[in-house]
């Protein structure tokens, strides 16, 4: 089924920040903010296990549980089995190995295998407190946290989850499954394949007003050929665009911080916010299905949905082009 006809709207809430990413979140800061989200109209919820060890799984469950389950769309992700064992000290996760450090302390296993994949759906489920999932999407198996062993990653996900979310799918189990990723080379690897066909990806990061010109080469133009959608990410790049200092779940360098400043000059000559004009930059492209976005503020719930209603006009974009902040081949809202 297309994502465009699974997902309720053109903005989801992403749950990452609910576990504890960058820093910990009280519980009922966490539920006010999720409180803010629905209230809002906001019916589509993107989590995983690794956020925060099942902490964040566990939080949007509690949220949902007095919430009829055909109201809303859920989507989690495989990958990464949590298990009753405890560990104490830095997580070694690759280049994010920092992020969830104030997640619970469960220890995790990268696994993305027949039998872990439907272990991890099992545990989703009873962490949730419901008894289907929407989309499951695979969970990165990509050079960010594998580096030069991700295609052995892959090749285990191609014969193991990708199979099992097939045969879920197929029985009618699950509406929708793919790659949740932040790169765009296991999308391109994924299409390659005969089969298994996934429905759609979530990548994170890589379509954005400070990284999109790779997407636009490659990974969009063959999702379109594929007729398949794109949920995309980290709209704001970890945050900095939306005042935050983080990049790439890293701190942001000089370079970074130097050009979003440009970009909230030329926002603010034309008196948008630059916010607005990040969530809207994504969604113009017709393999977008929707973009999600995190908060662990209640404010910032109503201010991503006036962001996406917020009016920007056509001199905006012709200036962000001209500075060659955007790529001439991307596609602009409105036909700007």
């Amino acid at each position: 089924m297309p994502l465009k006809d699974i997902l309720p709207g053109r903005i989801g809430y992403g749950a990452a920040p609910l576990g504890n990413m960058f820093r910990a979140v009280p519980d009922d800061q966490a539920r006010a903010t999720l409180q803010a989200a629905w209230d809002q109209g906001i019916r589509y919820y993107d989590t995983a296990p690794f956020y925060g060890a099942g902490l964040s799984e566990l939080r949007l469950g509690e949220f949902l549980d007095d919430k009829p389950r055909d109201s809303y769309v859920l989507s989690t992700k495989v990958g990464r089995v949590i298990l009753d064992e405890l560990e104490e000290g830095a997580r070694e996760l690759g280049e994010k190995g920092g992020v969830f450090e104030d997640g619970l302390k469960n220890k995790i296993v990268h696994e993305w295998t027949a039998e872990a994949t439907e272990r991890s759906i099992e545990d989703s489920l009873k962490r949730l407190r419901t008894d289907r999932l929407d989309i499951v999407w695979v969970h990165d198996i990509a050079q960010d946290f594998h580096g030069d062993l991700w295609l052995q990653k892959f090749e285990e996900a191609r014969t193991g989850a990708f199979r099992v979310l097939d045969r879920l799918r197929d029985e009618g189990v699950i509406k929708a499954w793919g790659l949740g990723v932040n790169k765009t080379e296991p999308i391109e690897l994924t299409l390659g394949l005969d089969e298994p066909r996934p429905d759609g990806f979530l990548l994170a990061g890589r379509y954005t007003l400070l990284d999109h010109e790779h997407a636009l080469e490659r990974v969009l133009p063959m999702a379109q050929e594929a007729g398949v959608g794109m949920v995309v990410g980290g709209p704001y790049s970890s945050g900095v665009l939306a005042g935050g200092k983080h990049f790439e779940y890293q701190p942001a360098s000089q370079e970074i911080l130097a050009k979003v400043d440009t970009l909230k000059t030329l926002a603010d000559k034309h008196g948008v916010s630059l916010k607005a004009v990040a969530l809207q930059f994504p969604l113009a492209h017709r393999v977008t299905a929707a973009v999600v976005a995190g908060a662990t503020q209640p404010s910032r719930i109503a201010e991503d949905r006036a962001a996406l209603n917020e009016a920007i006009p056509a001199e905006l974009w012709s200036d962000l082009r001209a500075t060659r902040l955007v790529s001439d081949k991307a596609p602009l809202p409105h036909g700007a």
